[in-house]
């Protein structure tokens, strides 16, 4: 069997490897070593050749790309959704709103609002912010 062929082998099974172990992103680029191994062989380089710019291929992957795709695979956790996303946010007082209830305008729905200080109260047209969302209630505060 020819030497390209036997790297081009290795290359198949690391990235098939890469496919099955999602997140770690590592055979990955030593995948795309071997096929600079395989480059190499079919182009007829020696064998310590082919070793040579597959060692430094894997290195040079892992050092640059293993980085840089980790970076994008993680979701920064600044990134909410649902109510989560709407937690301080600006909202606008529609009915009064106390410790008891109210009503307010966030992002232009209409929510049903409590004053997050128990005993603070805030009259129609207050800019307000949310605190927090209990079930479908906004908890507001100035």
């Amino acid at each position: 069997m020819p030497a390209w062929v036997a790297w081009a082998i290795v290359s198949v099974l690391l990235a098939v490897g890469e496919i099955f172990t999602p997140g770690l992103f590592f055979l990955g680029p030593i995948a795309l070593a071997a096929v600079g191994a395989t480059v190499a062989a079919a182009a007829g380089g020696a064998v310590w050749v082919q070793v040579v710019v597959f060692g430094v291929g894997s290195f040079a992957a892992l050092g640059l790309l293993r980085p840089i795709a980790r970076a994008h695979l993680t979701m920064p956790h600044a990134i909410r959704t649902g109510a989560a996303a709407l937690e301080g946010a600006k909202a606008i007082v529609l009915q009064p709103v106390d410790g008891r209830g109210g009503r307010v305008k966030i992002g232009g729905e209409e929510w049903s609002a409590r004053s997050y200080v128990p005993d603070e109260a805030f009259d129609v047209g207050t800019e307000v912010e949310v605190v927090q969302i209990q079930g479908a209630t906004a908890l507001v505060y100035r």
